[in-house]
């Protein structure tokens, strides 16, 4: 199934829209995890950890929203949007994506 963040398909003429459709993925960074990126963040550098984490949250995010694209039946989501955001739990942080779009179905 095809997945853009456009809101048309070159050369393709969409023949029926059917609604939005959206997918979520919270992950939860631990403890050691934490410790490591903050030291990471104090001395400079990428945090590998966390990107492997946001990526994968991404990917499920975007499988959520094709899963629940095939249920109703069209072919592609357009329009997708992705937010990312921090969920501080006060003793642990959480990693959240959504993926949103719009279902349609094209020829």
């Amino acid at each position: 199934m095809l997945v853009t963040t456009t809101p048309n398909l070159e050369g393709k003429k969409i023949v029926e829209y059917f609604g939005i459709v959206s997918g979520e993925a919270i992950i939860g960074a631990n403890i050691f995890k934490d410790f490591l990126a903050g030291i990471r963040d104090i001395v400079g550098g990428r945090s590998a950890t966390y990107e492997r984490e946001l990526r994968k949250a991404k990917m499920m995010a975007l499988e959520e929203i094709q899963i629940a694209a095939q249920e109703l039946g069209g072919n592609t989501v357009v329009g997708v949007d992705l937010d990312y955001e921090t969920i501080n739990t006060g003793s642990t942080n959480m990693l959240m994506v959504t993926a949103s779009g719009t279902e349609v179905r094209y020829q």
